[in-house]
C-alpha cells in the first residue's frame, strides 16, 4: 500500500459514528493489542488553545530527552501533522504500513455491524505507532468534546489539561458554557492531576472545579498573573514567569495575550509532570518553548506587507485575533480574506472582527459545510462596506494583495480549512 492509498482508505471512512460512545474504539484498541495501555499520556481538551498548549508541552519533553508523541487535530498543511514524534511527522512509508496492517481489522468489525469512524481509525494508527516506537510520553489532543471523544479510552493520564472553553460545536456539545465544560471535563479521570486555563467563564470554571473535586484530582488553575510580559511584537513574545519563587525567562514564537496564557497553562502541566517524577530541566522548558511554531495561529507569513494567517472561527478565537490586531497593528489599514463554515457562529465572529477592517474579500473553505462567498459577503456588509466575493482561492488572494499597500496588513481568517489552502498559495507565490 502506498501513502496516497493509505490516506484514501482513511478518508473513505465515516466522519461521525451512528451514535456517541467509546465502545467501538475500545474494541478496536483491544483487537490491535491495546497500545493505549502501554503508553503514558498528557491529555488535553478545550475549545481554543489545545494545539498550542500541547505543542509547547511536547517540545519541552523532547528537549528533556524523552521520546514524545504528539497527536493533534485538525491538521493545517499536511495529513501527517496529526502524528508526530519529537517534532517529526510520521514517515510516509510507516503510515502506509500501519494502515495496511490495521485496516483489515476495521473491515472485520464492519462485517459485524461495528462501524469505525475516520477519527477513531486515525487515533488507532497513531497509538500503534507510538507504541511501536516506544514513546516515553504521548501528548494527546481530543478531537471533539471530551467525554465521548475517542481519545478518552485512555486510563488516568499523568495530567489532564482543560484549555479555554468557548461556544463551538454547540449542536453536538451543548449551547451553554457549563454544558460544553461538562463534555470537556469528561477527560478528568479518578485520582489524577488537572490543569485548567485560568481565563474561563465562571460557569465553566465551576464545572471544572466540581469535576476535579468529585474525581479526587489535584486542580491547578494556571495563574496568568505569574507571567510578566517583557516584550511582545509581531514576531513573538518574551515574558518572565515566576511560580513558587522560581523565575524563568521564556520566549515563544506565538503572539497574542492568549498565547501567553496558553504557555502558562503548559508550564503548569510541566509542573504537574515534575510532581509525577518526570525530570524536566528549566533549560528544556526554555529551549522547547522557543522552538514551537504553530501554523495558522496568528502566523506571520510576510512583513512587507504584513500577512497574518489565523484559523479563528468561533467567538473566543475571533476575540483573541481582534485583540492582537488592535495591539500589534493599530493604526494600520487592514485588508481581510475571510471564509467560514455555515454551521459556526458566523455572526458573532464577524461582529468582533469586521469593524477593524477597511476592505474584505470573502471566499469559501474547501468543505461541504462552507458558507458561499456571496452569502458571507452579505453578512460582512453590516460591518464593512467594501466587500468582494470570490470563489477561487488564488483569485481571492490576488485580489486582496492588490488592495494591500506595503504599509498595510493582510489578515486571512475564518477557518482552518481556508488557512490550509491559503498558506499553500502564499508559499507558492514565494511570500
Amino acid at each position: 500500500m502506498t501513502y496516497n492509498e493509505a490516506v484514501e482508505k482513511i478518508n473513505s471512512l465515516l466522519v461521525f459514528g451512528a451514535k456517541p460512545g467509546l465502545e467501538r474504539i475500545s474494541e478496536l484498541a483491544k483487537r490491535i493489542g491495546s497500545p493505549d495501555k502501554k503508553l503514558k499520556f498528557v491529555h488535553a481538551a478545550g475549545t481554543n488553545g489545545k494545539g498550542s498548549t500541547c505543542s509547547l508541552i511536547a517540545s519541552a519533553l523532547t528537549e528533556a530527552g524523552f521520546k514524545t508523541g504528539l497527536f493533534i487535530s485538525p491538521y493545517v498543511l499536511e495529513f501527517r501533522e496529526r502524528f508526530m514524534i519529537d517534532g517529526e511527522m510520521i514517515p510516509h512509508g510507516t503510515l502506509a504500513d500501519i494502515v495496511e496492517r490495521l485496516f483489515p481489522v476495521i473491515e472485520e468489525m464492519k462485517a459485524e455491524g461495528k462501524i469505525i469512524t475516520e477519527f477513531e481509525f486515525v487515533l488507532a494508527v497513531a497509538l500503534k505507532w507510538y507504541e511501536e516506537e516506544n514513546c516515553d510520553f504521548v501528548v494527546l489532543e481530543t478531537g471533539l468534546g471530551g467525554r465521548f471523544d475517542a481519545t478518552n479510552i485512555i486510563d488516568t493520564p499523568l495530567v489532564s489539561v482543560i484549555t479555554s472553553i468557548s461556544l463551538d460545536h454547540t449542536k453536538i456539545l451543548g449551547n451553554t458554557y457549563d454544558k460544553i465544560a461538562f463534555e470537556k471535563c469528561g477527560i478528568i479521570k479518578n485520582n489524577g492531576i488537572t490543569v485548567a486555563y485560568a481565563d474561563q467563564k465562571p460557569e465553566a470554571m465551576e464545572v471544572i472545579r466540581t469535576a476535579a473535586e468529585e474525581r479526587h484530582n489535584k486542580l491547578y488553575v494556571a495563574d496568568p498573573s505569574e507571567a510578566q510580559i517583557i516584550r511582545s511584537d509581531i514576531r513573538g513574545t518574551h515574558f518572565r514567569f515566576v511560580s513558587d519563587h522560581h523565575p524563568l525567562e521564556i520566549t515563544i514564537g506565538l503572539i497574542g495575550e492568549h498565547q501567553v496564557k496558553n504557555a502558562v497553562t503548559a508550564l503548569y502541566a510541566i509542573k504537574a509532570l515534575r510532581e509525577r517524577g518526570t525530570n524536566i530541566p528549566d533549560s528544556a522548558v526554555i529551549n522547547g518553548f522557543r522552538k514551537v511554531r504553530f501554523p495558522a495561529r496568528l502566523e506571520l507569513l510576510n512583513e512587507k506587507p504584513i500577512i497574518f494567517l489565523d484559523g479563528a472561527h468561533n467567538p473566543d478565537g475571533a476575540a483573541a485575533l481582534a485583540g492582537a490586531l488592535k495591539k500589534y497593528l493599530g493604526g494600520k489599514r487592514l485588508i481581510g480574506i475571510v471564509g467560514m463554515l455555515a454551521d459556526k457562529d458566523v455572526s458573532s465572529a464577524l461582529s468582533v472582527l469586521l469593524p477593524l477592517f477597511d476592505e474584505v474579500v470573502t471566499t469559501a473553505p474547501d468543505n461541504p459545510r462552507k458558507m458561499s462567498p456571496e452569502d458571507l459577503a452579505e453578512l460582512v456588509k453590516s460591518y464593512c462596506t467594501k466587500v468582494h466575493p470570490e470563489n477561487d482561492h488564488e483569485k481571492a488572494y490576488r485580489k486582496a494583495l492588490s488592495l494591500t499597500g506595503e504599509s498595510d496588513a493582510l489578515i486571512i481568517f475564518g477557518s482552518l480549512y481556508l488557512a490550509s489552502d491559503m498558506r499553500r498559495i502564499i508559499t507558492a507565490n514565494n511570500l
